[in-house]
């Protein structure tokens, strides 16, 4: 039987060297489904190609009414830390849902109260583009194809080259005003 995919992707209005949207978390459920009961709290989450595993904040355990499942050893910048650890569900954007992942809970930056780490990009394709001056990252899973620029290059599918806009045109982006005065400021 086919897996079902679920995907979803987030967009920026300029160019962002955060990745961070809204989810949801909640205490972890049995898969396949979420009990109906299960209410998650939405939280800003940050999403970290770097870290190895899911962090979330002291504010996330205390509005989740999580209880702790043990302690593990967490390396960051500021060295080695023993750390709590939790059983969540993790709400992603458009209906993906994870139904048990084991979080750690840690202090984080940008206002986030989650972050989102290799234990959850692998199971599925994350893919980063600033095309046209604008973020946008879209996740998948399952994965369902290999991304490989330098493949779709030799097999003669060059990337599109966007045409040339001149300071004095219309913004692409439907403003109405110029493109100096609009997106080209960002």
């Amino acid at each position: 039987m086919p897996v079902e995919q679920r995907c979803f992707t987030s967009k920026y209005k300029g160019i962002s060297n955060v990745l961070m949207n809204k989810v949801g978390v909640a205490r972890a459920f049995a898969p396949p489904e979420p009990s109906p009961t299960l209410i998650p709290k939405n939280f800003h989450a940050i999403w970290d190609t770097g870290a190895t595993n899911t962090v979330i904040t002291q504010k996330v355990v205390q509005e989740c009414d999580l209880r702790t499942t043990g302690m593990t050893w967490t390396h960051h910048a500021q060295g080695v830390t023993l750390a709590n650890t939790y059983l969540v569900s993790i709400f992603l954007p458009n209906k993906v849902v994870f139904g048990q992942i084991r979080a750690t809970e840690g202090i984080l930056p940008h206002q986030a109260d989650m972050l989102i780490g290799m234990d959850i990009i692998a199971r599925g394709d994350f893919a980063v583009t600033n095309y046209d001056g604008k973020t946008v990252f879209s996740f998948r899973m399952p994965s369902v194809e290999q991304i490989d620029f330098v493949e779709q290059l030799r097999k003669g599918q060059p990337a599109r080259v966007p045409p040339k806009i001149g300071r004095n045109a219309p913004c692409p982006c439907g403003s109405g005003k110029k493109y100096k005065n609009c997106c080209l400021k960002k």
